[in-house]
């Protein structure tokens, strides 16, 4: 369950969805993300296991995934061809005997290409190379593995391993620059308060630390000996007795102001609101921001620029007759695509007065607009998106256990307001945090 996959793409449904690097109705799409950030009309809509050990024995087979957080920060305007590049472990990778590669293992290795963006019809170009995995305890091992995605970037990866950058025609920003050079003078004015106000177009690629990998190892891998899970996989008792409560009568969906069905719940957190504020803080992840005039203006440039924005507004989903008490989301480097999660405090509460939240996570993939109504589109797989809310707050070190648990009449499938399928096992993953100043 620890292990996670990389996003999978539903069936286009009825609509033009824009993703980036898409040329077709741009207009279309832009005036309907600043029509959806103004209003916030969003409708509502990881990680899987990688390939299991061969046999029984400490060994992983090619192709078993690795999810990797970097350490270096790589860029093609500022990094050099063989510059050293480390990242390590967020999620463990686990065998029948247990876990093989433990979170906070490291890979080193270096940048193998650079090739920076020279023309606007060019695209930039990296490729970073692991060679060597450091377990703590363990002798390091040579490492084989290609890189498979970059979670939430707007580039692309190559099968290769090669992330290959966006061109300028397909930022945003750029058509209207476009636009405004063909009034020549007039357009003089008009196009310093659009830099102001929206930026220049960036096409290098450039990866700050923190940045989220995936690695396919190209050759088996044999560890020595297995390592000591991060947590807990079994909640304590009495909190295990509450969620059971809680759960029997819970709703299944949040709903919109309009009553419409909204995100499955797939989450129960366990810990007051400020061991949530640092557990989340400390996995990386961003407060969302509140509807505001700043907020949007935000959100409108990161759309413009196709840049991302960690505090981008979301649109309230209600529970228990209220909107969302938080709101977490992570971004990379383009608007288009977050994970994000809500979280209601319920009524009821666990040993020593301990909060219990009901939280629903999906991965916005793209954008969905159609007539009257513009969304994010979402990853169908809400179990993945799960998994990687626990991966995440696993490595940031403040999760005492967690366990899958089910409830009466459990959602298997069903369809967002815009038409989107999603599907999911109907488990929600109980996270029980550390008490505050626990580590």
């Amino acid at each position: 369950m620890r292990n996670r996959a990389v996003t999978a793409s539903s069936e286009p449904s009825a609509g033009f969805r824009f993703r980036p690097g898409r040329q077709h109705n741009f207009l279309l799409a832009l005036a309907g993300v600043v029509f959806w950030v103004v209003n916030l009309a969003t409708a509502p809509g990881a990680p899987r296991p990688g390939l299991p050990a061969e046999d029984s024995s400490n060994t992983l087979a090619a192709g078993t995934q690795l999810h990797v957080r970097l350490g270096t920060p790589v860029s093609t305007k500022t990094s050099h061809l063989h510059q050293p590049v480390t990242a390590r472990v967020v999620c463990e990778v686990t065998a029948g005997q247990g876990v093989l590669v433990p979170i906070g293992a490291e890979v080193e290795g270096e940048i193998a290409k650079l090739i920076p963006t020279s023309d606007p019809t060019d695209r930039a170009r990296l490729l970073l190379r692991f060679n060597q995995l450091l377990i703590p305890g363990h002798p390091a091992l040579p490492l084989a593995a290609h890189l498979m995605d970059v979670e939430n970037a707007r580039e692309t990866v190559l099968k290769d391993g090669t992330i290959q950058g966006v061109l300028a025609s397909e930022v945003p920003i750029s058509r209207v620059e476009d636009a405004l050079d063909k009034l020549g003078s007039a357009g003089g004015q008009l196009q310093k308060m659009s830099d102001k106000a929206l930026g220049k177009a960036d096409t290098s690629i450039d990866y700050r630390a923190g940045a989220d990998l995936t690695l396919a190892l190209d050759k088996t891998l044999t560890v020595d000996s297995t390592s000591p899970a991060a947590v807990s996989s079994q909640l304590s008792q009495a909190v295990a007795d509450v969620v059971q409560k809680l759960l029997a009568d819970a709703p299944r969906r949040a709903q919109a102001k309009n009553n419409a069905p909204g995100d499955p719940l797939n989450l129960v957190v366990v810990g007051n609101a400020d061991q949530i504020r640092k557990a989340f803080q400390q996995a990386g992840w961003s407060v969302a921001a509140k509807k505001n005039r700043k907020s949007v203006l935000g959100t409108v440039r990161a759309v413009a620029s196709e840049e991302g924005f960690g505090q981008a507004p979301v649109s309230d989903l209600y529970l228990y007759d209220r909107a969302e008490d938080l709101a977490y989301e992570k971004m990379l480097n383009t608007f288009m695509k977050r994970h994000h999660l809500r979280l209601w405090r319920s009524s009821l509460t666990g040993p020593d007065g301990v909060e219990i939240w009901l939280g629903a996570a999906t991965h916005d993939i793209g954008l969905d607009v159609h007539p009257g109504v513009v969304s994010h589109e979402i990853d169908p797989d809400l179990d993945a998106e799960r998994a990687k809310v626990s991966a995440d707050l696993i490595a940031g070190g403040l999760v005492a256990a967690e366990q899958l648990v089910t409830r009466p009449n459990p959602l298997s499938e069903g369809k967002t307001a815009t038409g989107g399928t999603w599907k999911t096992d109907g488990q929600l993953l109980a996270i029980e945090l550390k008490a505050s100043g626990a580590m």
